[in-house]
């Protein structure tokens, strides 16, 4: 449980927002039963205050409704994920590229063997929950894990504090005679599709990638909540994609994964994310040339290039000092 140490006029705030009831069994036969997505007890022992699925998604809505974007900041680091709540972050989520990206690698490096992601993304929790006071954060999840009973982790990171899951490392990422061999041989799109289904019937926010129409269909079918359309790795700074999409064709592939999605399920968020989606500028044009886009998840464009401009400018700041 996540102990909440804010102010008196906070605790009525979330009160208002998510009024206390107790924890209950499992309901309508689900045989993961339907789990809260945070919970928060309050320093004078009062709670515990759940927050379900249905009153985060509520609170989206609003901030749609308000004329607002939804920004999903991916996180690293614990100071990352710190700064991305200062800075208003709707929702916040942690995975394996995270790290390596925050490490000076390029965020590919998710995709390949260089370590168990949905070990990381356990280690990563310890790092980032515990200084996260309010905004939801969300795992990626690697749903073609064979080494893992997926109902059971899944669990697993409910009981550590996580809102809600995305499905990254992912399979959508490859193409060619590769992505065709993993899927003919048991490690394909499905079961990322299937791991959200299995989230979804416990409770948890799920916000998946996806990367065409069929996959949005699908995904929306196995109840996802935020489609994310993903336009490819993003572009920009030391160790981005030289390789991507141009604006208008980022625009058009959104456009067409948030119909697909819409189609299945009317009341679907869709937010977008990726290829040339860098800067601020970049994704208000992508907005201005799309309809029906709830807002954006940046990840390399909230905390890698940023970082990157800050330190170069500081470092070169003291470096201009005259003795």
């Amino acid at each position: 449980m996540r102990h909440c140490t804010s102010t008196k006029l906070w605790r009525s705030t979330w009160r208002n927002i998510c009024p206390p009831v107790r924890i209950r069994k499992p309901e309508n036969g689900s045989r993961f039963g339907a789990g809260p997505i945070s919970t928060f007890q309050f320093p004078d022992g009062s709670g515990p205050v759940i927050c379900t699925k249905e009153e985060r998604l509520s609170q989206l809505r609003e901030v749609v409704a308000s004329g607002r974007p939804i920004i999903r900041a991916g996180a690293g680091t614990g100071i990352s994920a710190k700064c991305a709540e200062a800075g208003g972050a709707d929702l916040i989520v942690i995975y394996n590229s995270g790290r390596f990206r925050m490490a000076g690698r390029g965020s590919l490096a998710g995709l390949l063997a260089y370590g168990d992601a949905n070990a990381i993304v356990v280690e990563m929790a310890s790092e980032v929950l515990p200084v996260v006071k309010h905004t939801p954060v969300l795992a990626g999840v690697n749903g073609t894990d064979p080494f893992r009973v997926m109902s059971r982790f899944l669990a697993e990171l409910r009981d550590l504090g996580f809102a809600g899951v995305q499905n990254f490392p992912t399979v959508g990422l490859i193409d060619g005679v590769f992505r065709a061999n993993l899927e003919e041989t048991g490690m394909g799109y499905d079961l990322e599709v299937e791991m959200i289904r299995q989230a979804s019937e416990m409770g948890l926010l799920t916000c998946p990638y996806v990367f065409s129409q069929e996959q949005a269909r699908d995904m929306s079918r196995a109840g996802a909540d935020i489609i994310v359309a993903h336009a490819g790795l993003t572009a920009k700074g030391t160790i981005g994609a030289r390789t991507a999409l141009t604006l208008d064709q980022a625009a058009a592939l959104i456009q067409s994964i948030r119909d697909a999605a819409v189609s299945v399920n009317p009341e679907i968020l869709v937010i977008c994310h990726g290829g040339p989606l860098a800067e601020p500028n970049d994704v208000a044009l992508v907005l201005s040339k799309t309809r029906g886009i709830a807002g954006f998840f940046g990840a390399s464009s909230i905390e890698r290039l940023p970082a990157e401009r800050a330190i170069i400018e500081q470092v070169q700041k003291f470096k201009s000092i005259s003795r």
